[in-house]
């Protein structure tokens, strides 16, 4: 479904992948948003990658060695890891949202970059090991928040994410009515007619009901 939504709001005039370097990074942004300017999105990820730089040298150095490279597009969560591309997704919405500072983003970096610690020493990311990966991401939070400015929301949200259960710090999602929620709202933030948003539902199977446990 998202591929297949991606070609349409690309028709619709929705960006193109860019490339870019951003601190020694290589970057891709996916900006399939045409409310979102790609300039803000490249200058939110840069204040967060010089958070991380000034505040955790060490960790900004190894960044190179963890990542492959840092794409940025639409996801239904705030970040990932994947450790066969050893690409680091940062969601694109949630880079320029305000209501999120740099700090906040800085932190979701270091978490995906834990991952890539953790898979690159041949620590596997699977269902058994899952709580386990995610307390061993949460606690970098925690020492960065503790260290860089505005970070006082990055580590009570890591810290109860660690006083909690092990299925709630790694929670099973689906990601099919995830995906689902986060077409819904890039095509209700189209610049356009409302027939056309729900020719372009339709045509990517959205006009159909969801089936909500």
């Amino acid at each position: 479904m998202f591929s297949k939504l991606k070609t349409i709001l690309r028709r619709a005039g929705a960006d193109l992948p860019e490339e870019r370097t951003v601190r020694g990074l290589s970057v891709t942004l996916i900006n399939t948003r045409p409310d979102i300017d790609s300039e803000d999105v490249f200058a939110r990820l840069d204040a967060a990658l010089e958070l991380i730089e000034r505040y955790q040298p060490s960790n900004f150095r190894r960044l190179h060695r963890d990542f492959a490279r840092i794409q940025i597009r639409r996801f239904p969560c705030r970040g990932a890891y994947f450790p066969e591309t050893r690409i680091c997704l940062v969601e694109l919405t949630f880079v320029v949202n305000r209501e999120f500072t740099p700090t906040q983003v800085a932190a979701t970096i270091l978490h995906e970059a834990m991952h890539a610690r953790l898979d690159n020493a041949g620590v596997k990311y699977d269902p058994a090991s899952a709580a386990k990966h995610e307390r061993f991401c949460r606690r970098a939070e925690v020492e960065f928040g503790m260290v860089a400015p505005d970070g006082a929301p990055v580590v009570e949200r890591a810290l109860a994410s660690l006083a909690s259960a092990d299925e709630e710090v790694a929670p099973v999602i689906d990601w099919e009515l995830a995906g689902r929620r986060v077409a819904e709202v890039d095509i209700a933030a189209l610049s356009a007619p409302e027939w056309m948003k729900k020719a372009i539902a339709r045509r990517a199977g959205l006009d159909e009901p969801t089936h909500d446990a």
